[in-house]
């Protein structure tokens, strides 16, 4: 074990004396601590640290994160952190954090998510000895059983020819990195930094951005816990859905709910449903959605291809003033969309509370919103 020097002894008083800005970063800096976050990455790091002198490298590690955290746009921003001594404590120079961050590799990479991994498990064995516990998420007024993991891609601008950045499909410039958070705690658990001209539904990418994320939940609530997977039309590859139905082989109880395109042959099957078929939509809070109204069409579209027990179900609404439609939504007055999920009928709800919960990830969208007010957008080495 690599010890990393504890940080100043911090008084609180309500006399005015002693303020400083800031300070509630101080909290973050000690929950790294207090899981053994700051610990672990310096177990992982050692090697950059020569002769066991200078910053510990896993302390300047803490200190990048606390800072982008902060709203850091570059690592210079360490100064706000250095010039407050008496809050956090020695805080490394620019080029040392440079030459922390040049020296990582693969294998030192592969080596901090795992240090990550044990300091989450810490925090959520901590969670559980409290009555509150790991909280649910929830949908149409209803709890969700187990675990919900969102993954949604998005375009980060870049201006200038940073490493890998390149146009995007907005006529823009910069990176589309694919993100997965857990809804439950809004804990960002993985993410894949891709130039701009990404694939959006690259199955590969989804792929392993999950993996990497399932790696990040404590073992005791990987296995055997249900653990839902939403996502837009992006994650609706074959080659995905089908990864994650072979999970259940490792004893992961995966399902998922993925956004689906509109196709001609979704549009014929639509205009063919009868209107006694068609029902209320739901609110998040599980009232009833004026004007919204949802079906199913398993069975009137070929699904050859999908996890076996694979269904899809549709929605339709009046679109709000200013929505962009397709051909098929001005000719029909309605706006449509189409998502496919494997919960089960028995058990798992009516039709529409599944589409409520798949139209949850409005808030993985939120989540994203708030990473780029922070470090996502910033085009400095500790954000790549």
């Amino acid at each position: 074990m690599h010890t990393t020097g504890s940080r100043p002894k911090l008084v609180v008083s309500a006399d005015g004396r002693g303020v400083v800005s800031h300070a509630g970063s101080r909290l973050l800096a000690d929950l790294a601590d207090a899981t053994g976050l700051t610990g672990s990455f310096a177990n992982a790091l050692h090697r950059l640290r020569p002769r066991g002198t200078g910053h510990d490298p896993g302390r300047v590690a803490v200190d990048l994160a606390v800072m982008l955290a902060d709203g850091g746009e570059a690592i210079a921003d360490l100064a706000l952190l250095r010039d407050q001594r008496e809050v956090f404590g020695p805080v490394a120079s620019t080029p040392t954090a440079w030459r922390v961050l040049a020296d990582i590799d693969t294998t030192t990479l592969a080596a901090l998510r795992t240090a990550r991994a044990a300091a989450r498990e810490v925090a959520w064995l901590q969670a559980a000895e409290t009555r509150h516990g790991i909280p649910v998420s929830r949908a149409g007024g209803r709890d969700l059983p187990g675990l919900v993991l969102e993954l949604d891609a998005t375009l980060v601008t870049c201006h200038s020819e940073k490493e890998q950045a390149a146009a995007t499909y907005k006529h823009g410039f910069g990176f589309h990195p694919l993100l997965c958070f857990l809804d439950n705690t809004g804990e960002a658990l993985a993410g894949l930094l891709r130039p701009g001209n990404a694939g959006a539904n690259t199955a590969s990418d989804h792929i392993a951005v999950l993996d990497a994320a399932l790696t990040q939940i404590p073992d005791a609530h990987r296995h055997g816990t249900d653990i839902l997977i939403r996502t837009d039309s992006a994650g609706g590859a074959k080659a995905f859905l089908a990864h994650l139905r072979s999970l259940r082989a490792q004893g992961i109880q995966t399902f998922f709910s993925v956004g689906h395109p509109v196709t001609e042959p979704l549009r014929r099957a639509i205009r063919a449903l009868p209107d006694r078929v068609w029902h209320p939509a739901l609110e998040q809070d599980g009232s009833l959605r004026g004007s919204a109204e949802v079906a199913e069409l398993t069975g009137l579209i070929d699904l050859a291809g999908y996890p076996d027990g694979t269904r899809i179900t549709v929605r339709r609404e009046r679109p709000h003033p200013g929505a962009q439609l397709s051909l098929f939504d001005h000719d029909e007055g309605m706006r449509h969309q189409v998502f496919l999920t494997d919960t089960p009928i028995a058990g798992g709800g009516s039709i529409q509370h599944l589409e409520v919960r798949h139209r949850a990830p409005a808030r993985v969208e939120d989540r994203i919103r708030c990473g780029k007010a922070r470090s996502v957008t910033h085009e400095s080495p500790a954000a790549r």
